[in-house]
């Protein structure tokens, strides 16, 4: 959370993060499928009951002065998004669904967000196919991005086959293979690229006129933004929706 909150306090609207069930089907914000890197715990999160993985030190991996981190709920996380407005208005979170997920809890995942009537300031995205179609047939006309760990031959028929009205690709391979950009907006697809903490790559990716850069390094990206990078934009357009 205090990354979080680092992030929305330099200017950035947006903020990436990962959620996966526990055992008792609460849905946490964890990137690893394992507590073991990050946390004071050990072993797969989703062998964990959400009490215990809540109250695992989550901080002093990083240092000393965030020994007070906890794994949270993705209900806090997503009850933060009511704070004060960031520079680049309201905060907003995307939101990937990490892993396969079942009905019951993707389900799990939409009533928090519903609960805090928020739903509109999220925009969900995962890896898994089986998770986007699933999420299709649940939340009929919702938009959601396809997360891929190498471009497709066909990234367009790749969205179009998950119904997906993003396409977020890493950002090795988008650059390998700019021309792709073009015919992504040209189907009417945003693209994310992730993980781009280097300025050359955050010139490349703005003068090719990417959607949204996902980072590390959020207020390094705004201020290199707002020094007056050409063409640079510090607000996503992703399809938000209403």
């Amino acid at each position: 959370m205090a990354a979080f909150e680092a992030a929305w306090s330099a200017g950035a609207a947006w903020v990436e993060a990962d959620t996966q069930p526990s055992v008792d089907g609460v849905p946490m914000v964890l990137h690893d499928d394992v507590l073991d890197r990050t946390t004071a715990g050990r072993g797969p999160i989703r062998e964990a009951r959400a009490r215990d993985v809540g109250g695992l030190d989550a901080g002093s991996w990083f240092g000393p002065d965030f020994s007070d981190a906890r794994v949270p709920e993705l209900d806090a996380l997503v009850a933060s998004l009511r704070g004060p407005a960031t520079s680049a208005g309201d905060r907003r979170l995307l939101l990937e669904i990490k892993g396969e997920h079942t009905l019951d809890q993707l389900i799990a995942v939409m009533d928090v967000l519903r609960a805090h009537g928020v739903d509109d300031r999220v925009f969900l995205e995962s890896f898994e196919l089986d998770v986007l179609l699933e999420l299709r047939k649940a939340v009929p006309g919702r938009p959601f991005g396809l997360l891929v760990e190498r471009l497709d031959d066909d990234p367009v028929a790749a969205a179009r086959a998950a119904g997906a009205a993003a396409y977020n690709p890493p950002v090795d391979a988008l650059l390998a293979r700019p021309e792709l950009l073009a015919d992504l907006h040209a189907a009417g697809l945003a693209v994310a690229v992730w993980t781009a903490d280097d300025p050359v790559q955050w010139a490349a990716l703005t003068e090719l006129g990417v959607d949204a850069i996902i980072t590390n390094t959020p207020a390094e990206l705004l201020a290199w933004q707002r020094a007056g990078a050409a063409g640079s934009r510090t607000e996503s357009p992703l399809p938000q929706q209403l």
